[in-house]
């Protein structure tokens, strides 16, 4: 067994609700049933906005995960026999939404926000069928985070600054911060406010990553509109 070099100093956290460890942990008797629960958490907290989810097949293209499930069986198989030991347990919802023919297998963290959010997705008040093929999380390897960005592109930190990119962290994806960055540094304009004026205009008018810009869409769909406007609304 390799030994752990233990965590750095500074590091992200996945939020688990305390009553999982007192209700939900002890029932637990299938290691690869903890291990899905654990990694699925971790999964939807590493995506943006609202709803969170993850998809069985994110799931089973994660080698992190898959990894750690070992070899006894079908990966698949013994990934969507968790996945149900999960659901039946209360730990996860799940639902199917079928987009382009294609049927999606989405599955939430089993909250009170979740569950209303699910409610609306099967009443139809929520769409999230563009939700489906967004960023995935980071499987294999953690995206560099802000804080380290900033301290390898710019500079010190101050306290104001880390409030600034505690908001940024949470309104954009790790993606566009990380391009952003990029962007910044290849025009020689290493400083965050420039950084921060890339990411509205990217959050305003669409990022020029090879997709069709949304803008129509955002501007004649008001969910659309409020969900990618939404950091500037509260301004």
């Amino acid at each position: 067994m390799k030994e752990f070099s233990g965590f750095p100093s500074r590091t992200k956290y996945t939020p688990i609700p305390n009553v999982f460890f007192s209700a939900v942990l002890p029932e637990i008797d299938d290691l690869a049933e903890l291990k899905v629960t654990l990694h699925t958490f971790w999964a939807v907290y590493q995506k943006r906005g609202y709803p969170r989810f993850v998809t069985y097949h994110e799931l089973l293209a994660s080698p992190v995960l898959m990894k750690g499930l070992g070899s006894n069986g079908s990966p698949s198989q013994l990934l969507q026999r968790s996945l149900d030991q999960t659901v039946n347990r209360g730990t996860l919802l799940h639902m199917t939404l079928e987009r382009d023919g294609e049927v999606y297998n989405l599955y939430f963290v089993n909250t009170e926000a979740d569950r209303r959010a699910v409610d609306r997705i099967k009443s139809g008040e929520l769409k999230v069928g563009e939700l489906v093929v967004s960023e995935p999380y980071q499987a294999d390897r953690e995206r560099p985070n802000i804080f380290s960005l900033y301290e390898q592109n710019i500079g010190m930190l101050s306290p104001m600054v880390v409030e600034e990119l505690k908001e940024a962290e949470k309104t954009y994806p790790a993606s566009w911060i990380q391009d952003a960055f990029k962007e910044a540094v290849d025009l020689n304009k290493r400083n965050w406010r420039y950084i921060s004026r890339i990411l509205e205009r990217w959050a305003a008018e669409g990022k020029d990553d090879g997709e069709h810009r949304r803008r129509p869409k955002a501007e004649s769909d008001p969910e659309e509109y409020y969900r990618r406007y939404r950091h500037l609304l509260k301004r």
